[in-house]
């Protein structure tokens, strides 16, 4: 119960420590959460706060939660590491190898459309609650994602959004993923235990999932800024695209704000100051309506994360990303300054 009033007291009080001797937060939780006081707060309470107050997690308020044997039905880790096959990486074999201890892996190659002719397309809401339930994950249980990208964050983003898509806003990023976990000292295991199926239950809001033809529509209307996160080089068409059967470019009114400039040299998330900033920059108002971009739907979700800790939610997606606008679109609607061009 300890660790519970603690937790709570640096949740109220907006901090990551894990400091017992937290006056101020204790303080404020005493005021704000008087059953916890009283020793009949649930576990579930506190994590669904924890989940409500941030997005982004510090890797020493999991490391807390780890030590002090929270990670069960109320609160999972997953590793959702995902790389092209250009990097020839298998994150599935790596998981196996090393994750934070009672982590469980999420493959986007497994938990997507299958059908599809494009790379991860978003399940149906039915796969996704059957894929999920598999992780031992309820939908009151607080999700903690994180990846091993050397970026420190790459496709965790991704993953939170498609909870937050599928209904379960209990779900959070770890800041700085495995990249900050190592470098701050903490445990990492290749013991695995598989979770106990649950019957969670998702609810698709397709209001959030933009197609091909919705982008098309608005390079007409422009009544939307949509917000592409490859690199400058891809986007621009200097650099290659990381799949052969594509070139590089973006389609038109497209900005370009690349996925990495959002992070720190560390690997963290950029601060509030920091990332209004960024979009200032860019010339995005985040007061308007906003579509984000990628390649392959992935490093676009880093766009609504930034969006979302701004107090901006429900940044949309364009799910099928440059892979399907360069198979699909016309010439004259990708710009290139690369000398190869759709013909």
């Amino acid at each position: 119960m300890n660790s519970i009033i603690f937790l709570l007291a640096n949740i109220e009080n907006g901090s990551h420590s894990t400091d017992p001797n937290n006056t101020q937060g204790l303080i404020r939780a005493q005021s704000h959460f008087p059953l916890a006081f009283g020793a009949c707060i649930s576990l579930s309470k506190r994590l669904v706060m924890a989940a409500q107050t941030r997005a982004l997690v510090s890797c020493k308020w999991l490391a807390d939660a780890v030590r002090n044997n929270l990670v069960g039905p109320k609160l999972r880790i997953l590793d959702a590491s995902w790389y092209l096959p250009k990097t020839k990486r298998d994150p599935r074999a790596e998981f196996l190898q090393k994750h934070i201890p009672g982590s469980s892996f999420f493959d986007l190659d497994d938990c997507c459309d299958k059908t599809s002719a494009f790379d991860h397309m978003l399940p149906t809401s039915s796969h996704f609650s059957q894929y999920v339930g598999d992780l031992g994950i309820w939908n009151n249980t607080h999700v903690v994602v994180y990846d091993t990208s050397d970026f420190g964050s790459f496709c965790a983003p991704r993953v939170w959004w498609m909870f937050r898509l599928f209904g379960h806003k209990l779900v959070s990023v770890l800041d700085g993923g495995m990249r900050n976990w190592l470098a701050d000292g903490y445990p990492v295991t290749a013991d695995y235990s598989k979770p106990e199926c649950t019957g969670f239950k998702a609810t698709l809001n397709q209001s959030w999932v933009k197609s091909y033809e919705d982008v098309l529509e608005n390079i007409g209307t422009k009544q939307v800024q949509v917000v592409d996160a490859r690199s400058a080089g891809r986007f621009w068409g200097t650099e290659p695209e990381p799949r052969d059967d594509t070139l590089p470019g973006h389609f038109p009114c497209a900005i370009n704000m690349p996925f990495s400039s959002f992070l720190d040299a560390s690997g963290k998330e950029l601060g509030t100051e920091g990332l209004s900033k960024l979009f200032r920059e860019a010339g995005v108002d985040l007061k308007q309506p906003l579509w984000a971009s990628c390649g392959s739907g992935v490093t676009a979700c880093h766009v609504v994360l930034a969006a979302h800790l701004l107090g901006h939610p429900g940044v949309c997606v364009y799910d099928g990303s440059w892979s399907e606008w360069f198979k699909r679109a016309s010439a004259e609607l990708i710009i290139s300054e690369g000398e190869e061009k759709k013909v």
